[in-house]
């Protein structure tokens, strides 16, 4: 699971409880350490080392109630789905940034909307409404458990000043009680926290020097750690790594001009199609793409390209979806579906378009979008003011504005992937997948039930198709539906990338061309999944193919790969063991560096027998020299 960096406030959106230590009293500790120090003292909690996984959905449902949360089951079973098998630390520190603490005025706000007599109190009946009906529901069961709640509860009645303040205390209390257990413990305290390592606050940083690439044995670790910023002093101390081996990879500014894409020079005379496509970043972080199969009806040579497709965004509005890298991997089909080999991949660059050519014989291949998340990452900065969606005139009807209006345009150009101006009914429910979750047949294509609405009948169509305008339409209904109360529609938004400034940050629309010289090929998107499993065959089976390798000194089944690419630099991590085992990635060193991870230092399990992709590194700034220097070192 890719990691986003976020700054809070404070964990808890509050101000820390921890207890005063002789650190908080000579060093003033920054928001990040805060956040930090409080995910580790919920995890080890319940845990005896953050190496150490959350494998069932109580053990996240405790930890998250340490972390000063009340899940409901909902919010339980969004992060712990049918198939998953285990959370980590890292993990853990992603659902507590997702998963905000509610403040008190919060609560208070949302139990006033029911206080009819505005005296305090809500009758059970309305209570019941409110908590099953509306938002993040909650079961009938945990209803009763609030109900009974001897304290808060008189009468037929809730009193909820009285609940909000018991909630908050006890939220309170819990964090604070796994503070004080951590401040105590001070074996825990200097623990290697997963990902994340607590420094030693005696001393301040000493210069970072620059280290030589060579392969770190065991008696150089101590010496090598401290020559490195003091946060990582405890790095050693905590545990004496078995072996480590280090790469290093200077690339210089624009480095893509020598492997520059270059078009066939009769490829205006070739055949040519086109789809377009989106990345999306979901809650926990994983990337999702639209998966699309190819035909090439004859041998022919083959001009494929992909790209970030440009929207017509408001002026002054940024436009970060451009900078994304984007990737196309080509797969051949063979029998089954599981049985996709790795042909091709888009290795070539001219500016923000990536492309292949060669030949391609008749058949059906699959054509698998990547994106590093290097640069697709979650949104940091906080929105302060919230766009209107809607708004009614002198007469009360309501209308959407002009800045929606835009930003629905936009989401059509992107959900309309071959790009006809129309909707198909494969189309939109690719849209309504990725929206509500839900998908319409060929029956409610015409009579869409669930939203009661006749679909071709009451908004524009050409040949059965939804046009412009007709999307458009079908938004202001469900604005009517719900009275103007835009808050299904800031789910939709989203679902598909954009903040409350109506920004896309969370999603990056693609475009792919494809041109053959001998025959006219034909795509179809056919899947919208997460970016792993045939693709995470795929990028280690050309890493493997076309990387360094090295061995980690002593343990010959253990291979550390590292491909480098114009633009990113891949690390791939095999083990031919029959154990799992534990690395320790330190990327501390680099220089104009960032991962998809978004940390400098992290730890990863390799399954037995099995590849795994460690990193994607990519420059800060292309225009400037960028160092990748990485030491990976065998924990277990």
């Amino acid at each position: 699971m890719a990691i986003s960096p976020g700054s809070d406030a404070a964990f808890s959106g509050q101000k820390p409880t921890h207890s005063e230590s002789p650190r908080s009293k000579k060093f003033l500790l920054t928001e990040e350490e805060i956040f930090y120090m409080n995910c580790r003292a919920a995890y080890l909690t319940v845990f005896k080392s953050s190496l150490d996984n959350i494998i069932s959905k109580d053990q996240l449902y405790l930890a998250l109630q340490h972390a000063g949360r009340n899940p409901s089951q909902k919010t339980i079973n969004k992060y712990w789905t049918s198939q998953t098998a285990k959370l980590n630390f890292d993990d853990f520190c992603i659902i507590l940034r997702k998963e905000k603490p509610t403040s008190k005025a919060e609560l208070l706000k949302s139990f006033k909307q029911l206080d009819v007599n505005d005296n305090g109190s809500i009758l059970h009946t309305d209570l019941y409404k409110l908590l099953t009906k509306k938002g993040e529901k909650m079961t009938r069961e945990e209803v009763n458990a609030i109900i009974n709640l001897a304290d808060v509860n008189a009468d037929g009645k809730f009193d909820y000043i009285k609940f909000c303040k018991l909630y908050m205390a006890t939220n309170e209390q819990c964090l604070k009680t796994t503070l004080e257990k951590l401040e105590v413990d001070s074996k825990l305290r200097r623990q290697q926290f997963g990902s994340h390592v607590e420094g030693s606050p005696e001393r301040a940083p000493s210069p970072v020097a620059k280290a030589s690439p060579r392969i770190i044995r065991k008696a150089d670790q101590e010496s090598f750690s401290n020559k490195g910023d003091t946060r990582n002093s405890s790095l050693a101390t905590a545990r004496q790594f078995k072996t480590s081996v280090s790469f290093t990879v200077t690339m210089g500014a624009d480095s893509n001009q020598n492997s520059k894409l270059i078009e066939p020079h009769s490829i205006k005379e070739w055949q040519c199609v086109q789809s377009k496509g989106c990345f999306f970043l979901e809650e926990d972080g994983e990337i999702i793409s639209h998966q699309y199969k190819m035909q090439i009806a004859q041998r022919s040579l083959v001009y494929i390209t992909i790209k970030p497709l440009s929207l017509s965004q408001a002026e002054g509005k940024p436009s970060p979806w451009l900078s994304v890298d984007t990737a196309l991997y080509i797969l051949k089909e063979n029998e089954s579906q599981a049985n996709l080999q790795l042909l091709y991949f888009t290795e070539l660059r001219n500016r923000e378009t990536f492309g292949w050519t060669g030949e391609l014989g008749p058949g059906i291949y699959w054509l698998v979008p990547s994106t590093t998340g290097c640069r697709l990452r979650k949104e940091v900065k906080p929105v302060t003011e919230e766009a209107q969606l809607v708004y009614r005139d002198e007469t009360g009807e309501l209308f959407l504005t002009k800045e929606f209006r835009s930003t629905l345009s936009d989401i059509f150009e992107v959900i309309d992937l071959d790009g006809n101006g129309l909707l198909s009914l494969e189309e939109y429910n690719f849209f309504e997948l990725r929206t509500s979750g839900e998908k319409c047949d060929e029956d409610a294509w015409a009579v869409c039930r669930g939203k009661h609405f006749f679909l071709m009948e009451n908004f524009d169509t050409k040949k059965n198709e939804l046009t412009r305008q007709g999307f458009m339409d079908l938004n202001l209904m469900e604005a009517n539906d719900r009275e103007g109360d835009p808050r299904d529609l800031w789910v939709t938004l989203h679902s598909m990338g954009y903040n409350k400034a109506l920004e896309l940050t969370e999603a990056c629309p693609f475009v792919i061309d494809i041109y053959a010289d001998k025959c006219k090929p034909r795509i179809k998107a056919v899947h919208m999944e997460a970016c792993s499993g045939q693709l995470e065959k795929a990028i280690c089976k050309s890493v493997l193919n076309k990387g360094n390798a090295k061995v980690m000194d002593g343990y010959e089944n253990i291979i550390i790969y590292t491909y480098k690419r114009d633009t990113w630099i891949t690390a791939v991590i095999e083990n031919k063991s029959d154990d799992k085992v534990i690395i320790h990635v330190n990327n501390e060193l680099s220089e104009n560096c960032v991962n998809n991870r978004g940390l400098g230092i992290f730890a990863v399990e390799v399954a037995p027998n099995s590849t795994m992709v460690c990193q994607h590194v990519m420059p800060l700034n292309e225009r400037q020299e960028w160092i990748y220097y990485c030491v990976y070192s065998l924990i277990s």
